[in-house]
């Protein structure tokens, strides 16, 4: 599964076709979830990850119609997708009537992982971040959930912003001892690392191939 970015108000599921490739060379399926976009929502974030759960949920108890593995299911997001696939790996599961463990192993592409800067960013102009919001949607804060092993990846060249919140997000999910590999694009922004992602011998296809346990090629 694959959650794009776009600032959590734009950007659709099509625009991110070409990261599909990779993985159906490979052998995977690939899902890549729509969802509304915070505005839609009075700038609430909380719907989002809802229907992004929903999703999870939808997958795994769907996955034998379209010949997937319900027990393989990886995810990948990139910035605010990232975001929000923090928040899915950080997701009480067994809540929802699902498996702790739904998800097996994800790549976090430059994303924000704290709320709290982004409250004080310019962003609040289309977000309604409350201290609730906050602390139930900042991931690095519910590390203690994570089950599966993370990949936390940013570029060189991003603002000091995304590099900081990457570091920090892989520094707290190691210390609580959680499988963790943070990967530095060298030279990259906040756009091209993406394309790391969409080449099997590529900084982050490798690495997430083999995440899944499938042949790079």
């Amino acid at each position: 599964m694959f959650i794009h970015g776009g600032g959590w108000r734009i950007a659709q599921a099509s625009d991110y076709a070409l990261m599909g490739e990779i993985f159906l060379r490979a052998g995977a399926h690939m899902v890549i979830p729509d969802f509304a976009p915070v505005t839609d929502h009075g700038g609430d974030l909380r719907p989002m990850v809802e229907q992004l759960q929903r999703a999870v949920a939808w997958v795994y108890q769907n996955a034998v119609h379209f010949r997937g593995d319900q027990n393989r299911i990886y995810l990948s997001g990139h910035s605010s997708g990232a975001h929000l696939s923090g928040c899915l790996m950080t997701t009480d599961w067994a809540a929802m009537g699902l498996p702790t463990d739904v998800l097996k192993g994800a790549l976090l592409i430059s994303g924000r992982y704290d709320l709290k800067p982004v409250r004080l960013s310019e962003r609040p102009g289309y977000l309604t971040i409350t201290d609730e919001i906050e602390e139930a949607l900042s991931p690095i804060r519910h590390v203690d959930r994570i089950v599966a092993p993370l990949i936390v990846a940013y570029g060189s060249n991003e603002t000091p912003e995304h590099q900081q919140q990457g570091r920090d997000f892989a520094a707290a999910v190691e210390a609580a001892g959680k499988p963790v590999s943070l990967v530095v694009a060298e030279g990259y922004d906040h756009f091209e690392i993406l394309g790391g992602l969409a080449r099997p011998s590529g900084l982050l296809g490798r690495p997430v191939l083999e995440q899944m346990g499938l042949d790079p090629g």
